[in-house]
């Protein structure tokens, strides 16, 4: 079965920030950015990103973006 596409994009993510690639503090792409980047939805990549807030990964900051959330 193949893996939902916004947990494809949200397991790249999470790999990044496990990795070191994104540090705390990094900001994300733009969701246009990130819909470019792996292809997918608008819904997929809001999904994603709904996902890793709920996990404690990223914050959004109103008018600023999405960053990488400090352990």
């Amino acid at each position: 079965m193949n893996t939902p596409k916004y947990e494809q994009v949200a397991s790249a993510i999470r790999n990044q920030i496990k990795a070191g690639t994104l540090k705390p503090g990094d900001q994300l792409p733009t969701t246009q950015g990130l819909i470019e980047t792996y292809g997918v939805s608008y819904g997929s990549v809001r999904t994603a990103l709904l996902i890793l807030k709920a996990e404690g990964l990223i914050e959004g900051r109103q008018g600023e973006g999405v960053f990488v959330r400090g352990q």
